[in-house]
């Protein structure tokens, strides 16, 4: 698709709307139609959280968001359930969410984890920072920690556009080595897929809540990049990038 020509004047006033409304943004789904172009994710997060959680007394939630993919897996985890949340603005969220399902949401963050030493049978974090230390720590021997990360390849179409792109590294090396090294059995899965969302629009408005890809995002200051990116990733089927994602598993020794 040709990108139509228009001033620098007229693309920032397009884009500028889409990243005011992420100022507004709370819980942890963008609200994006995003479609899939390719065969979608080989495994699903719920479903694999509910295999796991058969036979279990506790259960932590790390990172929990607004709690809604807790809420949507309450059902087939036990009565003890606790989560947290290290985001100011989220917290309050989570705890309105999940307070009625009888889950404690704590305002903390996942690294250093306020908990007593085997506290669980099964942590999980959806797309929450990891310390593989601290999660030995606070899980009970025989336990399992699942979680489902992005990759260091999301949204590689930007690093060409944008070299302040941050990189957290090889995190899947990190944190399936660091489990290794404590002795638990890792098992994980990686998947990339291209995904079409409706516009260049809406890509900046989930840049904008993801605010950590591009330190200092601008989109003033990044008009000329944008407009690159979109000359590149604007198709038929809309703007089009590559998202990475991968389900790590561990399983803690029983001793």
């Amino acid at each position: 698709m040709e990108v139509a020509s228009e001033t620098r004047e007229a693309a920032i006033a397009r884009l500028q709307p889409f990243a005011e409304r992420a100022r507004g943004f709370s819980g942890w789904k963008f609200g994006v139609d995003a479609r899939h172009l390719g065969p979608p994710l080989p495994w699903n997060y719920e479903d694999h959280i509910r295999g796991f959680a058969r036979g279990v007394a506790s259960v932590l939630d790390m990172g929990t968001g607004g709690g809604e993919r807790l809420a949507e897996s309450r059902d087939a985890l036990p009565p003890s359930v606790v989560a947290t949340e290290g985001w100011s603005v989220n917290a309050p969220v989570a705890h309105e969410r999940l307070a009625p399902l009888g889950v404690d949401v704590v305002y903390a963050s996942e690294e250093v984890l306020p908990f007593t030493t085997n506290a669980f049978d099964l942590i999980i974090n959806r797309h929450a920072s990891i310390d593989p230390v601290e999660v030995d720590r606070v899980l009970r021997p025989g336990g399992a920690f699942v979680t489902q990360q992005v990759g260091r390849g999301n949204w590689g179409e930007l690093a060409p556009h944008f070299p302040r792109m941050h990189d957290f590294g090889d995190e899947l090396g990190r944190y399936s080595q660091g489990f290794r090294d404590l002795g638990f059995n890792v098992t994980v899965h990686q998947h990339f897929e291209r995904v079409a969302v409706p516009s260049l629009g809406d890509f900046v408005y989930m840049l904008s809540v993801a605010n950590w890809t591009i330190p200092d995002f601008d989109v003033e200051r990044d008009i000329d990049a944008l407009l690159a990116l979109e000359r590149d990733c604007l198709s038929d089927e809309g703007f089009v990038v590559t998202e990475e994602r991968y389900l790590l598993t561990a399983r803690k020794p029983a001793y």
